[in-house]
C-alpha cells in the first residue's frame, strides 16, 4: 500500500489554490490585531496533589517477566457524578498477577470534589471499589437518567458502573449484555452515533494477548524486554448500540467496523466531513490509523488512507497512542492531534475541508519538539483563555532502560504543552509552566476540568507504576464562558453537539465528545476562552437531533447550563481563583 494517491490529492489541491495564498497572507497580517491571541500571560501550572489530598499509586502488577500489559499504564478521568457542579476525579488501577502478589489489593479510586481544592477518598461507598486489571475510562449517561455513569476499559472483562442518583454506582455488564467480551480493551468514547437519543459505546482493544502466548523479546540481546504490538495479532475494535432500557447490542460487524488486524489505543469523535453525523477515528499502533465515516444508516465506511490520516507523509504506519480533534485554526473544520512512538514525532493533521487531512507537524514546533519524546495522553484544550486551542502531550517511555540503547531517549520524560499563536503556529510554553510541571514523568492518561469553578481549566495526569498529578491553573487573567449541555430530544449530556460562540470578529467551534486523549475523559462542559471580551455575542448550539438553539448577549465570567429546546435553565458565576498552591 502507497501514500501516493492522496499526497497527490494534496499536491494538486495545493496547486488548485495557489492563487489565493498572496491574498489570504494579506488578510491575515491585516486581521492580526483583531483574529490573533492577546499577549501571552504568566501562567503557571501548580502540583497541588497532596494539597488536595489525592493519594494514589497505579499497580500494573510488573514483577519481572515484563509482560506487555505493563507498559499501558493508567486512565483518568473527571465525572460530576453528583451533580454538584465540581467534577470529581475517577482515577484507574491494574492489579498483581495471579500468583504473584507484592502490594496488596488495589482497584480504581474515585474522589469526591469538596469544592474547595481538596477532594475526600469515597471508593468503598461508592461500590467502586471492585478488582480489575482496569486500563481506560468513558463517561457519559448511558440512560439519560441525568446521572453519569462509567465504563472501564480492562485486561479481561471490561465494565459498566450505572450511576444510581444518590453517590453509589451499581456493576450492570451483565444485566447491560456485555459481559463475556474478554479482550485486551484500551480506550473507549460514548457516542450517539445513530442520533436516536441513546449513547451507544465504541470501545479500542489492542492486541490477543495472554500470559501464556507472552513473547520473548530483548533490547540488548541479554536481558529481556517489552514487545512490540507487531509481535502480537490484532483485534478488532468493538461498538455497542443502545437499545434502551439498560441494554446494549454488539454491532461491529452489522455497522462496519471489524477489522482483525487493528491494534487500537486512542478514539475519538468527530465530524469529519461536516456533515453532521459523528465520525469516529481510531488510534493504531504500529497499523494504519482507521477514520469510519459514518454513512448515516448504522453503518461506517473506512477512509482513513483516502483521508491521508492512516500513515505519515511517508507512507509508514505510526505506533498511534493517544488522539483528540479540534477546530484549531478557526477553519470551522476539526483537525486531528495522534501521538506516536519516539522518533516518530507527534501527528498534526490539518483538516483541508474537502475530506483531505494533511499532517503539518513536520513544518511545525509540535512536530520538531516531540520527535525524542513517547507521548500518551493529548488533548486540545485553552490553557490561557485567549479563544485559541492550545495543546498537550503527556509524556513517558515503555522500558526503564531505553537509554542505554538509545542514548537521547529517557524513560522518565516532561511533558509538552503548546501554545496556540493563531496562524497555524504553535510555541512549546512547558519550561514557564513551573519545575513539578515540566519534571520528567512515566505519563501515560491525561484529562482537563475546571476543578474549582474558576474558569481556568485544569489538568490531571496519571503515571505507569506511579503517582497521579493535579495541577492547577493559575495567575491567568483572560475571561471566558462555559456551557454545561442538557439534552431533551438528544441525550442528555448533549454529547455530540456542536457549538459555535462569536465574541466580535472572534468565532470559536467545540463538539462536546466523551474519550479522546489516551485512556481517558476530560469534563462533559465546554470552556470558551473569551481574551479580553466582557460578551459572547452569539452562541449558536446545534444538537445531535436537529435542534439548534441560540442566544444573545451572553456575559463572560460565568457557567451557563443550557437545555435543549429551553435555552438557559441555570447560571453559576465563576468564583475567585483559590490560589491553591498558596
Amino acid at each position: 500500500m502507497t501514500t501516493e494517491p492522496f499526497t497527490t490529492e494534496s499536491q494538486r489541491h495545493r496547486e488548485n489554490h495557489s492563487f489565493v495564498f498572496l491574498y489570504a497572507s494579506v488578510t491575515l497580517w491585516l486581521m492580526v490585531v483583531v483574529a490573533y491571541p492577546v499577549q501571552a500571560q504568566q501562567i503557571h501550572f501548580a502540583d497541588i496533589t497532596a494539597k488536595a489530598g489525592i493519594r494514589f499509586t497505579h499497580n500494573n502488577g510488573a514483577f519481572g517477566k515484563k509482560w506487555l500489559p505493563e507498559t499501558m499504564g493508567p486512565g483518568c478521568a473527571f465525572i460530576d457524578y453528583d451533580n454538584d457542579g465540581y467534577p470529581d476525579i475517577l482515577l484507574i488501577n491494574g492489579e498483581d498477577w495471579p500468583g504473584h502478589p507484592h502490594g496488596g489489593a488495589t482497584t480504581l479510586k474515585l474522589y469526591h470534589n469538596n469544592g474547595n481544592g481538596t477532594f475526600t477518598d469515597v471508593t468503598q461507598k461508592s461500590g467502586l471499589a471492585i478488582p480489575m486489571y482496569g486500563t481506560g475510562v468513558a463517561i457519559g449517561d448511558y440512560d439519560n437518567d441525568g446521572y453519569d455513569d462509567i465504563f472501564i476499559t480492562a485486561l479481561g472483562q471490561s465494565h459498566l458502573f450505572h450511576n444510581n442518583g444518590n453517590g453509589t454506582f451499581t456493576d450492570v455488564t451483565k444485566d447491560a449484555g456485555m459481559w463475556g467480551a474478554n479482550e485486551f480493551s484500551t480506550s473507549a468514547a460514548w457516542v450517539d452515533y445513530d442520533r436516536d437519543g441513546k449513547l451507544d459505546l465504541v470501545v479500542a482493544n489492542y492486541v490477543q494477548w495472554t500470559e501464556q502466548t507472552d513473547i520473548y523479546c530483548t533490547l540488548d540481546g541479554t536481558h529481556k524486554s517489552y514487545c512490540t504490538p507487531e509481535s502480537y495479532k490484532g483485534t478488532s475494535v468493538r461498538l455497542w448500540r443502545n437499545l434502551g432500557g439498560g441494554k446494549f447490542e454488539d454491532v461491529t460487524q452489522k455497522a462496519g467496523l471489524g477489522d482483525p488486524t487493528s491494534k487500537s489505543l486512542g478514539i475519538t469523535i468527530l465530524d469529519a466531513n461536516g456533515d453532521g453525523w459523528p465520525d469516529i477515528l481510531i488510534a493504531n499502533d504500529t497499523q494504519p490509523n482507521k477514520l469510519y465515516i459514518n454513512k448515516k444508516n448504522g453503518t461506517f465506511e473506512e477512509r482513513g488512507v483516502n483521508a491521508g490520516i492512516a500513515f505519515s507523509e511517508d507512507g509508514v504506519a505510526r505506533a498511534g497512542m493517544g488522539v483528540d480533534a479540534a477546530d484549531y485554526d478557526r477553519s470551522g473544520h476539526p483537525s486531528v492531534i495522534i501521538t506516536n512512538f519516539a522518533n516518530q514525532m507527534v501527528s498534526l493533521y490539518h483538516n483541508e475541508g474537502n475530506g483531505l487531512f494533511v499532517d503539518v507537524a513536520p513544518q511545525s514546533e509540535v512536530g520538531r519538539a516531540t520527535l525524542l519524546t513517547l507521548g500518551f495522553g493529548c488533548f486540545f484544550f485553552d490553557y490561557d483563555n485567549d479563544g485559541w486551542e492550545d495543546i498537550f502531550v503527556a509524556d513517558g517511555h515503555i522500558e526503564n532502560a531505553i537509554d542505554k540503547v538509545q542514548k537521547r531517549v529517557s524513560y522518565a520524560e516532561p511533558p509538552h504543552l503548546f501554545r496556540n499563536l493563531g496562524g497555524g503556529k504553535f510555541e512549546e510554553v512547558t519550561a514557564k509552566m513551573g519545575k513539578a510541571f515540566e519534571a520528567p514523568k512515566v505519563a501515560r492518561g491525561a484529562a482537563y476540568a475546571d476543578i474549582d469553578n474558576d474558569g481556568f481549566l485544569d489538568i490531571l495526569l496519571s503515571t505507569n507504576a506511579g503517582p497521579a498529578y493535579l495541577f492547577h491553573n493559575e495567575d491567568g487573567s483572560n475571561r471566558s464562558l462555559r456551557l454545561k449541555l442538557v439534552g431533551t430530544k438528544s441525550n442528555r449530556d448533549g454529547i455530540g453537539a456542536v457549538v459555535r460562540v462569536t465574541s466580535g470578529a472572534d468565532k470559536q467551534t467545540k463538539m462536546l465528545r466523551s474519550g479522546s486523549s489516551y485512556l481517558s475523559q476530560s469534563e462533559l462542559v465546554l470552556t470558551f476562552g473569551l481574551g479580553t471580551h466582557t460578551v459572547a455575542d452569539a452562541i449558536e448550539i446545534e444538537w445531535p437531533s436537529g435542534q439548534v438553539d441560540r442566544l444573545a448577549n451572553v456575559k463572560s465570567q460565568q457557567t451557563l447550563t443550557v437545555e435543549e429546546g429551553k435555552g438557559v435553565v441555570g447560571v453559576r458565576p465563576y468564583k475567585p481563583s483559590l490560589k491553591l498552591a498558596k
